[in-house]
């Protein structure tokens, strides 16, 4: 079935599961799934999608931009639009467009510039840092961490997807995994900590749960 709401027409997904509550939620398909135990009637759904329509429409917008953001090329910052060209042999940067050959091309270039960049600015910011242990740097795409420091292997993993803020947003996470290598927590201490070498923390957080 679907629903109306603003000038959204969404279509709603029924899941029936042995759940004691009913959960909503908007995904990626920008279909709004319902999940809920075999018994719950169609009208009760339609009622609680009635009570809830504020948060639906919210939580679909919000899926909306993100699809937008995801579909766009960022690169530091920067929006860029991708152009193809199959007589280039290497990547170029002129004004606001990416000249690649193929999609392939545009994949090493984003890995090659997470290498560089990444590990450039660690090796800036590291040297702010008493008493630091010899670390490696892992960079791979993940979901929903941007940083990870793991204190058993010595080992700060550093999302990808980082490659589309700008630069000091990269350096704040960097910082704040350097600082769990002194703090393993998120105790008052670490975030002390993280304030001396990184003051506006605070908004740098902010800035990156945002689209």
């Amino acid at each position: 079935m679907n629903i109306q709401l603003n000038d959204y027409l969404i279509e709603v997904v029924i899941v029936r599961k042995n759940n004691k509550n009913i959960y909503l939620r908007v995904k990626e398909d920008l279909k709004l799934y319902v999940t809920c135990h075999p018994l719950v009637s169609k009208k009760e759904i339609l009622n609680l999608i009635q009570a809830n329509q504020k948060s639906i429409l919210k939580m679909y917008e919000n899926m909306l931009n993100t699809k937008a953001y995801n579909n766009d090329f960022y690169y530091l910052g920067d929006k860029y639009e991708v152009i193809y060209d199959e007589s280039l042999k290497t990547p170029e940067i002129k004004g606001n467009s990416l000249f690649v050959k193929d999609t392939k091309m545009l994949d090493k270039f984003w890995q090659n510039e997470c290498q560089r960049i990444f590990k450039r600015r660690v090796n800036d910011l590291k040297i702010l840092f008493p008493n630091l242990p010899d670390f490696s740097i892992r960079i791979r795409k993940m979901k929903t961490r941007w940083g990870v420091c793991n204190r058993s292997n010595n080992t700060v993993t550093l999302n990808s997807e980082l490659l589309k803020k700008d630069v000091s947003l990269l350096d704040y996470v960097i910082i704040h995994e350097l600082c769990h290598f002194k703090h393993p927590n998120h105790s008052a201490a670490f975030w002390q900590e993280v304030s001396k070498y990184y003051p506006y923390y605070k908004l740098a957080r902010k800035r990156l749960r945002e689209v």
